[in-house]
């Protein structure tokens, strides 16, 4: 029996929609306040997921100003494919509204956006009739009929059917024709531990909608479950007929009341037909693969030497990238990075990171700051970010917890210099009510390669339970003042068995 591991896509990638094009599989994500936005990843046996692009990949398509918060920018894309095309339909909030993109090939390039005015909620959805009207539902859960051209509303908006009574945030719908009926999928509850899938029917795109005696058809509320915060899916049919669902959940650690720290992931689960309506299938770390072909993605190479002519669709900043400021050509086979902001703290810091993928990982980067300011960052947001940085002759830890910003430790050094990270989830046995989900641990390593460790840091205070928000832990390096260039980045899953391989103890600095 072949099994996959879930999450399928693993760090933060919320909100997922899933289409299918004869044997191929697309899937877009929210990607918030990070630019590039909408990350779009291909599979052929849902299971393994490449990504081939960004969608929003260039200024004109996606305005993220200084003022967009983070947790704002773009919400819940439905990706889908119809007249020979693909569609991405989004929210940027809360400049911009709600946005529409079209495709001939989904790694790009996507179209200019059209603005759809009169779409004034979130997660807005696309679907098709048989006589070739465009229903946007979006949620609340409203619904009007669009012109998908010019992005005018030729009906509503109507409320149609909004879930579970009393129930909260009902959003991500999503509609399709399976035979001769209408469903319509939302999640309610809200995207923390009271997230759940609910779904009802009907005999037109617009209702009336009956909900399932079952609902929430998926939901891990209430439950010693790992995998939490399960809602926001999309449906798809796979080419042997069997159906599934794409969801988000996520993996806290720690005690109570638990820390999810990667941010919303996307997880798989297979779903059957009873009576009419779906069931989900019980959702496990690891479960029975889908009897498609198997079509493994290799794994993204830990180490980026820069060597490229521009970065892989994996590497995002924050809010904007200009050439100006981000380049790989005024120093061949370095990334350099030029200031913007003066620290994590300001939203117009210049930062190109990855998103944190495991519990157990190690980063490490090179990097030359003779001319600068700047280093290696684990970030959440603004107000929640450790870094070790590197000025002239010295390495320093910075933390900043909420209103509190303290430098923790420093080091004196010569000539560029590894910066390194380190996240440990918390072991077995570590288990009372207070245990942290992981820690974090900054230095730099001394030219034998040991890792001077200057601070050993709690990671719940880079956790959504602490921060709020929508999104999850990005590693990367940033300038501060000056310019920096990194020669190399490295990131490195480290299985529990590496924990001795932690070298160098935390010193006194």
């Amino acid at each position: 029996m072949r099994t996959f591991a879930n999450p399928v896509i693993a760090g933060c990638h919320p909100d997922p929609s899933v289409c299918r094009v004869g044997d191929d599989y697309y899937l877009a994500c929210s990607s918030f306040e990070y630019f590039p936005g909408v990350p779009i990843f291909h599979s052929r046996d849902l299971v393994g997921w490449n990504q081939i692009g960004n969608v929003l990949d260039r200024p004109s398509q996606l305005l993220l100003p200084p003022g967009t918060p983070s947790s704002g920018g773009v919400y819940a894309p439905t990706l889908r494919y119809h007249d020979d095309r693909f569609w991405l339909i989004t929210s940027n909030i809360p400049h911009g509204g709600t946005i529409l993109v079209t495709a001939d090939d989904p790694a790009g390039k996507w179209s200019e956006p059209v603005h759809l005015p009169d779409v004034l909620g979130c997660d807005p959805d696309l679907a098709w009739d048989g006589d070739g009207n465009c229903w946007c539902t979006f949620a609340g859960i409203d619904q009007v009929r669009i012109d998908p051209a010019s992005g005018a509303a030729l009906s509503g908006p109507k409320r149609i059917w909004s879930g579970s009574p009393g129930s909260q945030y009902p959003e991500a719908p999503h509609l399709y024709r399976i035979g001769d009926t209408w469903y319509l999928l939302i999640a309610e509850g809200g995207t923390e531990r009271g997230h759940a899938i609910s779904i009802a029917r009907g005999p037109a795109p617009d209702g009336p909608f009956e909900p399932c005696p079952a609902n929430p058809i998926l939901s891990h509320r209430g439950t010693d479950h790992p995998i939490q915060n399960t809602g926001h899916g999309d449906l798809v049919q796979a080419g042997d007929g069997s159906w599934w669902l794409i969801f988000l959940g996520v993996r806290p650690r720690g005690g109570t009341p638990g820390w999810h720290v990667l941010g919303r992931e996307t997880f798989l689960a297979p779903v059957t037909w009873s009576d009419g309506w779906p069931v989900i299938g019980p959702v496990a770390p690891v479960m029975r693969a889908p009897t498609l072909p198997p079509a493994p993605v290799p794994a993204a190479p830990a180490r980026d030497d820069f060597n490229a002519a521009e970065l892989h669709p994996r590497w995002i900043s924050l809010r904007s990238r200009p050439p100006e400021d981000v380049s790989l050509l005024e120093r061949p086979g370095w990334l350099t990075l030029r200031a913007r902001g003066g620290s994590l703290d300001d939203p117009t810091v210049t930062f190109v990171g990855r998103r944190q993928e495991q519990h157990d990982v190690r980063v490490r980067a090179l990097v030359d700051a003779r001319h600068g300011r700047g280093g290696l960052a684990v970030r959440l947001d603004e107000q929640h970010h450790y870094e070790v940085e590197v000025e002239a002759d010295e390495v320093r830890v910075r933390a900043r917890i909420g209103p509190l910003c303290e430098q923790l430790a420093s080091r004196t050094v010569s000539g560029p210099v590894v910066l390194r990270v380190e996240t440990w989830a918390s072991g077995p046995g570590m288990d009372h009510p207070r245990q942290e989900p992981d820690v974090v641990r900054l230095g730099f390593e001394a030219p034998d390669g040991e890792f001077v460790a200057l601070a050993e840091l709690d990671g719940r205070y880079l956790s959504t339970e602490v921060a709020g928000g929508f999104t999850g832990r990005v590693i990367g390096c940033y300038a501060a003042t000056g310019a920096i260039q990194i020669d190399w980045y490295d990131y490195r899953f480290l299985s529990s068995l590496d924990r001795a391989d932690v070298a160098g103890d935390l010193i006194d600095a």
